[in-house]
């Protein structure tokens, strides 16, 4: 019996560590929002089987891999993390893509509710892009950081916040690009509802408990489409 097709019994009751390629698989998955049981039917695999993947230190073989890839819209060097390491964009450019302007719905909808985005702000130093986990919060994009880093010099300015996303597989993407000003948030009562809805700690780690709010004063997006593609996953 191939590894693809194991029985759900097959997977351990113990649920253990995962490993990093579980947690890109589950990462992926959540991301297109799909459940187990649709990855399955997709990768002609068992419910049981994806969640031994995602759970464990799973080695999968070639021919799963290629798979599982392909039920998740995306490259076995994405899933097994060989290019984690590399700057995103290095793939060749597709035959006459298409720069399509997205509209204020669109925009929205692909910044969702988390993620990591970047922020522009102007020191002493001069101007600097700043990594942050942001989420979306009733037409505001809310970060987290501490009073002495970077980022906090960007309350009561106006400031660029901009997500993007890069397929080098199929040479398309997407940005989005929110100024607005930036405030503290000082509310006790909204700072304990962000804590509570926050997808996770700031990678950065550190005591963070700064919360910064960027209003959209305006906001636009610009989507690479590449006829011959795949269509993109819908948000999630």
């Amino acid at each position: 019996m191939s590894e693809h097709s194991q029985p759900a019994s097959a997977a351990p009751v113990l649920k253990g560590l995962p490993g990093d390629f579980g947690r890109r698989v589950a990462a992926r998955r959540e991301q297109l929002g799909l459940s187990r049981e649709e990855v399955a039917h997709r990768a002609g695999s068992a419910p049981g089987y994806i969640q031994y993947v995602e759970e464990q230190t799973a080695s999968p073989g070639v021919g799963f891999l290629l798979q599982l890839a392909d039920a998740l819209s995306t490259t076995p060097d994405e899933l097994s993390g060989a290019r984690v390491d590399l700057p995103p964009g290095t793939g060749r450019a597709a035959y006459h893509p298409a720069l399509l302007e997205l509209d204020h719905e669109e925009c929205w909808a692909l910044l969702g509710t988390h993620g990591v985005g970047r922020v522009g702000v102007t020191s002493g130093e001069g101007p600097a892009i700043l990594p942050v986990n942001y989420l979306v919060r009733e037409g505001e994009v809310v970060f987290r950081t501490s009073h002495d880093a970077l980022p906090a010099q960007a309350v009561e300015h106006e400031v660029p916040f901009e997500v993007d996303r890069i397929d080098d597989a199929f040479s398309r993407g997407w940005s989005v690009l929110v100024v607005g000003t930036a405030h503290a948030v000082t509310d006790p009562g909204t700072v304990r509802a962000l804590a509570e809805h926050a997808y996770s700690l700031p990678w950065a780690g550190g005591a963070r408990d700064l919360w910064v709010s960027v209003t959209a004063d305006r906001i636009t997006g610009r989507r690479i489409f590449v006829r011959d593609a795949p269509p993109a996953p819908a948000p999630h």
